[in-house]
């Protein structure tokens, strides 16, 4: 609610006229005075609108379609995230729609395209709860990566998507194609429902999670609803062809892809993962700067294999001890060069192995990120610190990198914490724990 109070400009005419102020609650005006001999008589008149229509309904879309207090509630990249969420679902709709009606043709049926909207209820069912099931073994990893298995998620929707709308060609194996892209369809719909949440979170900066989730339904709605009246449409004229059909379903499941994988670059994640924590501290090794969740998105691989930050000391983490340490003498000087850490360190020559205790925070997991990175530097030498070093070197120049962490890791903390990072939790996506 934005409230603006109008007073009189001095006490005589306080006195010679009623108190006065203005309260505005979404688009209504209103006017309120304490009147009468007394002033103790509360008056309340609705004002006018006097603003053109353009902005009214403006201001009215952002109401009902962005959070309470946009766009100072939120963080950067909202807009963006909602224009390609809104593109993703008007272009899902539609494919829905040719979907759905060429499963029905290959079925024998000859529905309208106002048929296939109603039918689509009924055959999302069936083998899509196996989909569902077999998807929720990997929630962790859903955790860790939230944006690459959203995309994930709705490539898995366009592959029983066209499974669909090929399914006239085929319809012999109707129930083997129906069944599979059903299947697709159900993991990727728990995909994309574990995902939502992380990724909402990012843009809550006032603890305003429930409002962008309830906006940003209504966003996904407004939209599903036009495409499926575009879909009927399309259906019905230029698409009720197998052949218009084949021509218009790549070409919209291109604009889908092509939003969600924006959708996902706009999105800010606060939250440490492997791909993000090594981004931060590549940057800080190298400037001492501390980048933002909103500076760190656009440099994550959504699609591409995540591959080791070489700057970064090409840190593997969340290893068991078995696969870190082959041979106990091994393990024993490393546990002798680390300091009481909540973390163990076992160098090779073309990547680190971190071992985490089970009690490891987010904390622990950057300081032990942060040695390794500095090993990597001064084992490679001073001059060519990307240079790939032996695990002997590496092991050597222990020492002299957590002179250098226990300086920089304390500047280091505050300023992810002064950057909006959590630094509590880290997410590696089930990778092994252990004691010791």
């Amino acid at each position: 609610m934005a409230i603006l109070v109008e007073y009189s400009a001095s006490m005589v005419e306080q006195q010679e006229q009623a108190l006065r102020w203005v309260e505005q609650k979404e688009n209504v005006r209103q006017e309120f005075s304490f009147g009468g001999p007394a002033l103790n008589v509360l008056c309340t008149r609705t004002l006018k609108d006097e603003r053109p229509l353009p902005n009214r309904m403006v201001e009215s879309f952002l109401n009902r379609f962005f959070p309470l207090g946009y766009p100072h509630s939120v963080s950067e990249g909202y807009l963006t995230y909602s224009q390609f969420r809104a593109l993703q679902h008007f272009s899902s709709a539609m494919l829905s729609v040719f979907s759905t009606q060429s499963l029905l043709y290959a079925a024998g049926l000859r529905p309208t395209p106002a048929q296939a909207t109603v039918v689509s209820w009924v055959l999302k069912d069936g083998m899509q709860h196996a989909g569902k099931i077999a998807c929720s073994m990997w929630g962790a990893r859903m955790d860790a990566e939230p944006k690459r298995w959203r995309l994930l998620a709705d490539a898995l929707y366009d592959l029983g998507t066209a499974l669909e709308v090929v399914s006239p060609l085929c319809p012999h194996l109707f129930l083997e194609v129906a069944g599979i892209a059903n299947l697709a369809k159900g993991m990727a719909t728990v995909a994309a429902r574990a995902t939502r949440l992380p990724i909402y979170s990012g843009f809550a900066k006032e603890g305003n999670l429930s409002d962008l989730y309830a906006k940003g339904e209504a966003i996904s709605t407004l939209f599903n609803v036009l495409g499926l009246g575009v879909g009927i449409r399309l259906a019905s004229t230029v698409c009720s062809t197998m052949h218009g059909k084949l021509v218009a379903a790549p070409l919209l499941s291109a604009v889908h892809l092509f939003s969600i994988a924006q959708e996902m670059r706009a999105a800010p994640l606060n939250t440490l993962n492997s791909q993000r924590t090594a981004c931060i501290i590549a940057e800080f090794v190298k400037t001492g700067n501390v980048p933002t969740p909103a500076e760190i998105r656009y440099k994550e691989r959504l699609a591409l294999p995540v591959t080791l930050n070489v700057e970064a000391g090409s840190v593997v983490v969340g290893v068991s001890i078995r696969r870190a340490f082959g041979k106990p003498s091994v393990l024993k000087t490393s546990k002798a060069k680390i300091h009481e850490e909540r973390f163990l360190l076992s160098f090779h020559d073309r990547q680190t192995h971190m071992v985490l205790h089970r009690n490891a925070s987010g904390e622990d997991v950057v300081k032990g990120w942060l040695l390794s990175a500095y090993v990597a530097r001064i084992a490679g030498g001073k001059s060519k610190p990307m240079v790939q070093s032996s695990g002997v070197q590496k092991m050597e120049a222990m020492e002299e990198a957590y002179e250098l962490t226990d300086k920089s890791f304390p500047i280091l903390i505050s300023g992810l914490r002064e950057a909006g990072w959590h630094t509590d939790l880290f997410l590696e996506g089930g990778g092994e724990r252990a004691v010791w």
